[in-house]
């Protein structure tokens, strides 16, 4: 009988265990790093921002809920566009 109440046990777990695992990856934020070559002020940067952003909502990502969209503003500088992309380099495999 013993044999039987650990086989139960053990189908029992093994059908629990995969929605264990996708509720913890729902409480996963990712995270994605965008370097715009632009100036943050610039109104066509500020569009492609704002077409990103929505299509990711489109797509059931939402700042702050599900994802943290980390912007770095380049304006046209590229020593600060390679900084710029070391540190979210960096930052994408760390934080």
């Amino acid at each position: 009988m013993r044999r039987r109440e650990f086989i139960a046990l053990a189908a029992g777990a093994s059908a629990a265990w995969p929605l264990a695992a996708q509720t913890q990856q729902r409480d996963h934020k990712r995270r994605v790093g965008v370097l715009m070559g632009l100036a943050e002020s610039d109104g066509e940067a500020q569009s492609d921002i704002s077409a990103l952003r929505a299509g990711l909502e489109e797509l059931g990502w939402s700042q702050g809920r599900n994802i943290t969209i980390d912007l770095r503003w380049g304006a046209g500088d590229s020593n600060r566009m390679r900084e710029f992309a070391a540190e979210l380099s960096t930052c994408i495999r760390t934080c």
